[in-house]
């Protein structure tokens, strides 16, 4: 049942959740912790609150920015020693105040919720018909009004109330839940949606991710699936079905500063500029002078990887081309077949597993929605085991998953990825040369690869050094509305990538394509208007592309080539040449996705977008 449940379960995440229970004032505390949820992405914001001797249950609700609520906020004074407050994205009803949170149910009750409710239209049915009154478009209102049917009807504590409620909602949530009749307690509630409680003294916290509590804690509880939680000033109480339980306190340590711009003027720019330190703190301890050590992948990880006859990666979005990337590095390297499917489709045909096979999934966050489900999917299935990469060591992608290796990209503020992408392949390039020993690797392979690696850093270092020549070319993509990514053999999810990333952030409508595939339909779109940006690595490819590039010449189309500096591509009127540092092709993949990073960035900056919220997108999942 529960398989079934996990099945059919929409999770979105993007929302942001902060609650706070104290002596003092609590709405600075709230609408602080919303302004570091900001990066997730959402289109209105809200708090309510109560006193301490309980009185009027006070919310308030803007769109747009966190800003405007907290300008808000200073005007009419709202306070409270207890409260609530929301980011929401919106998923039912358009972005409005009405349907921004918290929801309210006669004024007596206050929720927040982040995920899906997919039975509430039937919920509703019942709830009109029992006199209540529906004011918003959202599935999140539904969830007041039942709390407040089953306070009234049965008498009960709020604490029941919620355990009550909950218990008629298919779908996902991370809820809490304020009473202005019990001002001194806030109920949590978990599914699908992660809650932490901050541990304070003599006052404690809720959000849905640590860091918008990092100004007042360090002291973490993650609850677990179908956890329900009452949080007093003092207390913390914690239900697991009928029975009480404890869970783990677990301390973070990482500052504020992680999430400052240290000068940059986006935390994108910031973050690529992070890739060279990033990728060498992803590496350290996990690969020493002359080989992988396979052990960073957990204590019985080599009993795994004995069994492994071929990989079978699950991702979304920039994940997505970092397995298509892996694909090429384990068939040549390891020797051993892959296959790479988007999550949203994978768990939607019939999977056929072959013995041997081991189910990898690729997250930054680790809470995105389809990738967890196609996890939770392939349980059913035949596969040898599952690993997790991510970049969050808490997330409920680490915890479901058999084993984990884990991405050092830090926090990733920006909405489009960068460093979280180029870590996940230094990852996958180490699980290659992991699984190519089954297959006769060599000790003098595996240490020539492994130097290879070791140079990544510096090799990023140089690069980032191109930064100004892209900032000027940047410019030629004024008034452009569209464009071509091309690239051969691995280098075409190069291309995917970074016409993901300029679609994203500067809104101009990008493409890519092999470029073999150019004959076959794409040279039609080319003339004097669209930029045509291609990836030339110096490998066994290279005259096979020089090919494709001069029927682009040829009608017209303008060139940006991002060639290995070794094969001396020459600008000319028609072709644009921006020369990379020389790199091993193992490396190729991580190298030339850095200026492609910095194309996007600047003609973002050019555009005029939001870079680091670029619209209708938000940070940490996705919506079925």
């Amino acid at each position: 049942m529960e398989a079934a449940r996990q099945e059919n379960r929409r999770i979105i995440n993007m929302c942001g959740i902060v609650g706070a229970i104290a002596e003092r004032n609590v709405s600075k505390i709230l609408l602080e912790g919303l302004r570091r949820l900001e990066y997730r992405g959402y289109d209105s914001a809200g708090i309510a609150l109560l006193a301490a001797n309980g009185g009027k249950l006070n919310h308030l609700r803007t769109v747009g920015k966190v800003k405007k609520l907290v300008e808000s906020a200073a005007k009419s004074k709202i306070r409270g020693n207890l409260g609530i407050a929301h980011t929401r994205w919106a998923t039912h009803g358009k972005p409005t105040i009405k349907n921004a949170h918290p929801h309210c149910s006669s004024s007596e009750v206050a929720i927040v919720h982040n995920g899906i409710i997919e039975n509430y239209e039937y919920l509703q049915e019942n709830l009109i018909k029992d006199g209540y009154k529906i004011k918003t478009e959202t599935d999140s209102e539904t969830i007041a009004h039942l709390i407040h049917k089953e306070r009234k009807e049965g008498k009960i504590s709020l604490l029941n109330a919620v355990t009550r409620a909950v218990k008629r909602l298919n779908g996902a949530y991370g809820i809490c839940v304020i009473d202005k009749s019990q001002p001194d307690e806030i109920i949590v509630a978990r599914s699908g949606s992660p809650l932490v409680i901050g541990i304070g003294i003599g006052e404690n916290f809720i959000a849905s991710d640590p860091l918008a509590l990092g100004h007042v804690t360090d002291q973490f509880i993650y609850l677990d699936e179908g956890d329900i939680a009452r949080i007093t000033l003092n207390d913390i109480e914690i239900w697991h079905g009928s029975k009480k339980v404890l869970r783990h306190v677990t301390t973070l340590k990482a500052t504020m500063n992680e999430a400052g711009k240290d000068g940059y003027k986006h935390f994108m720019l910031k973050e690529i500029y992070e890739q060279a330190s990033t990728i060498k703190d992803t590496l350290d301890g996990r690969i020493s002078k002359n080989r992988v050590l396979e052990e960073a992948f957990g204590v019985h990880a080599n009993k795994i990887f004995d069994q492994v006859k071929s990989v079978q990666i699950v991702a979304c979005g920039t994940s997505y081309h970092a397995g298509l990337i892996a694909k090429y590095w384990l068939e040549t390297i390891a020797k051993i077949t892959c296959q790479v499917d988007i999550a949203s489709d994978y768990r939607y045909r019939d999977i056929i597993v072959q013995p041997g096979t081991l189910l990898v999934t690729i997250s930054q966050s680790g809470e995105t929605a389809d990738t967890l489900a196609a996890l939770r999917y392939a349980k059913k299935q035949n596969y040898v085991a599952s690993l997790a990469i991510c970049n969050v060591a808490t997330s409920s992608l680490v915890r479901e998953s058999d084993f984990c290796i884990l991405t050092m990209a830090g926090q990733e503020i920006g909405v489009a990825s960068t460093k979280a992408f180029t870590t996940q392949l230094a990852l996958l390039l180490i699980l290659s040369i992991v699984l190519a020993r089954r297959n006769d690797l060599k000790p003098a392979q595996e240490s020539k690869l492994v130097k290879e690696i070791t140079r990544l850093p510096q090799l990023i270092d140089q690069t980032l050094k191109l930064g100004k020549e892209i900032k000027k070319v940047s410019k030629q993509f004024a008034g452009k509305n569209h464009s071509l990514f091309l690239g051969r053999g691995i280098q075409y999810p190069v291309a995917k990538e970074g016409a993901l990333k300029l679609k994203e952030i500067s809104y101009i409508h990008a493409e890519a394509y092999p470029a073999g595939e150019l004959k076959h339909g794409p040279l039609a779109l080319v003339d004097s208007k669209m930029p045509v940006i291609a990836v030339a690595p110096n490998n066994d490819l290279l005259s096979k592309l020089r090919a494709n590039l001069s029927e682009v010449s040829a009608r017209g189309g303008k060139l940006y080539v991002f060639a290995d500096e070794s094969i001396r591509f020459q600008s000319d009127k028609r072709c644009k040449v921006i020369n990379v540092p020389n790199c091993p092709e193992i490396l190729g993949p991580i190298i030339f996705t850095v200026p492609l990073q910095l194309l996007s960035y600047h003609v973002a900056i050019m555009k005029g977008t939001d870079v680091d919220h670029p619209r209708n997108l938000a940070k940490s999942v996705t919506v079925e």
